[in-house]
């Protein structure tokens, strides 16, 4: 699969107890289109509150899996299908929970140079939902100039 630089722009908003938080990010990545399956990669930040973590997303038709992969073991692999429910292993350098993930929706508009994503789904620890969360990932094609600028294709 050939990969693409690409900027990616991520925003995340998680409803639990109290008022809803948001988190905005944009970060640079690599895409990368295959007849089955796209693929995006990304390092997570401090502002994430996951900094040194890799983010693996593949996107498949009815299905869409995320890998977080981090030092000393940490991370995740959450699987999102569309009204399903299923169960991934939280990783932390201060121990292992399992997690239930119900996916509500899943909308993918990706194509050859990018495109957009939405996932809205619930977490639960124990059969209790512990919030629900948004997704929207919008993902461009970049050129680098000479100078090393990002400039937007037309």
């Amino acid at each position: 699969m050939i990969m693409k630089d690409v900027v990616i722009s991520i925003t995340g908003v998680q409803q639990g107890e109290g008022a809803p938080s948001m988190l905005e990010m944009v970060t640079q990545g690599q895409y990368g289109v295959e007849r089955d399956k796209i693929l995006l990669r990304y390092q997570e930040s401090e502002l994430t509150g996951m900094e040194g973590m890799e983010t693996s997303i593949t996107i498949r038709p009815q299905r869409v899996e995320m890998l977080r992969q981090g030092a000393e073991g940490a991370g995740a692999q959450m699987i999102f299908e569309e009204g399903e429910k299923n169960y991934f292993l939280y990783n932390t350098p201060f121990g292992s929970a399992t997690m239930g993930l119900h996916t509500n929706k899943i909308h993918c508009r990706m194509g050859e140079r990018g495109g957009f994503m939405e996932i809205d789904y619930s977490v639960d620890m124990e059969e209790h939902v512990v919030g629900r969360n948004r997704f929207f990932i919008h993902v461009k094609e970049t050129e680098k100039s000479h100078t090393g600028d990002i400039r937007w294709p037309i």
